[in-house]
């Protein structure tokens, strides 16, 4: 499995990143099947870097707010008028009101809203993508919002979503080969309660979980990244590093 960072800028695009986006591929039955979790502001451009946006066999959404998913609007009016043609739907996983929010996004009709795009999936337990296994956990969050663990060839890449501390996100890490952990907030500052986490909170996590290698994501533009990253050391003493556009995971 290879795990791809589009986008990693929290809350909205930085300026050197687009908002949440991750592509993982695998080899299976003689092919690359390539899924993304999230596809979030700005982060549809970006995947043109890295693959193919019509070779994509699924979209696995985290949860609904603007920053990791709102580039699916601009992914469906790319299936619809590609000038090859109309493409097929591919399925498209997220929380309940998916495709009622993503067509309100585009002012479409809720029917046919993008259902002709995308086979829209409600998350009420574990899936199956071709070499893939996802398992969605809810976490803690004001919208719903799941973590998403996903496996593939043998190897396990944790993905934190958007969440306040919670005892689920334990079960996401759980002996992740990479743990994709958000770092919105910074350690002493007022923060909302149930909201983000700190570096400090996704070390401690990764430190109980058993994980292999923390890569922080979801900084907001208006933090400097290194505070997350000394912020984590506290907490965890295993490999660390930021989510950087481009970087590529090997698993």
């Amino acid at each position: 499995m290879r795990l791809t960072i589009v986008g990693s800028s929290g809350s909205y695009p930085g300026p050197d990143s687009p908002a949440s986006c991750y592509l993982l591929e695998a080899d299976a039955g003689g092919r690359t099947w390539r899924i993304l979790l999230d596809l979030g502001s700005g982060a549809l451009g970006a995947l043109h870097k890295y693959a193919d946006p019509l070779a994509i066999d699924a979209v696995l959404l985290s949860h609904l707010h603007a920053d990791h998913c709102l580039d699916l609007s601009g992914y469906y009016v790319m299936r619809k008028y590609h000038p090859t043609g109309h493409q097929p739907r591919i399925p498209v996983y997220g929380p309940a009101g998916t495709a009622d929010r993503m067509a309100r996004a585009y002012d479409l009709p809720l029917d046919p809203g993008m259902h002709e795009e995308f086979d829209f999936r409600e998350w009420l337990g574990p899936v199956e993508i071709g070499p893939f296994s996802i398992e969605p956990i809810p976490v803690l969050h004001p919208v719903d919002a799941f973590g998403l663990r996903v496996t593939a060839d043998g190897a396990t890449v944790a993905y934190s979503g958007d969440t306040g501390p919670c005892s689920s996100l334990d079960e996401v890490a759980r002996d992740a080969d990479v743990f994709l952990a958000e770092a919105s907030f910074r350690v002493g500052h007022a923060n909302p309660p149930d909201l983000h986490l700190t570096g400090a909170d996704g070390g401690a996590v990764a430190a109980r979980a058993g994980v292999k290698r923390l890569v922080l994501t979801h900084v907001p533009p208006w933090h400097e990244p290194a505070d997350a990253l000394a912020e984590a050391a506290t907490t965890y003493d295993g490999p660390t590093e930021l989510a950087v556009c481009g970087a590529v995971y090997d698993l």
